[in-house]
């Protein structure tokens, strides 16, 4: 399972590339996303399958799928996590936000347990570049069943700097 170039699609999540994100700085102008709210019990998720089914719907509908397929995670509290889904417009009937600002990607891979120490990581990461992280959000590229097919969990943080 080595070969990338040989495991299928799934169906469900996207094959991730994690070239294009590590090691990166990024300025968004207001990039928008549809947000919700995920129940969580010490950061492990009680309702994100409902969620994501809820607002993927919304989204095909209004055709603002993003060609990326980015989602951010602020896991700003053990018992709930507020997420952004990268879209390309407007979608009726979900809550909308915006982020702006310039972050410093950086690509983890591994199972999620591995957050915590990951974090740490990412703060001396953006030490060493001589800035100061504001907020980290956490990309999870792939749902955990996907993440077992293709063979990887790569999970994309994102520090956003002053």
């Amino acid at each position: 399972m080595d070969n990338q170039n040989s495991i299928q699609p799934t169906g469900c999540c996207p094959i991730f590339d994690p070239a294009p994100w590590q090691d990166k700085e990024i300025t968004w102008d207001n990039k928008i996303f549809v947000t919700d709210h995920v129940k969580s019990f010490f950061h492990v998720p009680l309702n994100m399958n409902k969620i994501m089914i809820k607002n993927t719907t919304l989204i095909e509908k209004a055709g603002a799928k993003a060609e990326q397929g980015l989602m951010l995670s602020d896991e700003k509290s053990l018992w709930g996590s507020e997420i952004f889904i990268d879209v390309t417009k407007d979608v009726p009937g979900a809550k909308m936000a915006t982020l702006s600002g310039t972050f410093l990607t950086k690509v983890f891979e591994g199972p999620f347990k591995d957050c915590g120490k990951w974090a740490k990581e990412m703060a001396e990461y953006v030490k060493a570049q001589n800035k100061e992280m504001k907020k980290l959000y956490f990309a999870y590229t792939t749902c955990p069943a996907c993440a077992k097919v293709y063979g990887k969990n790569y999970v994309v943080l994102f520090a956003q700097i002053a």
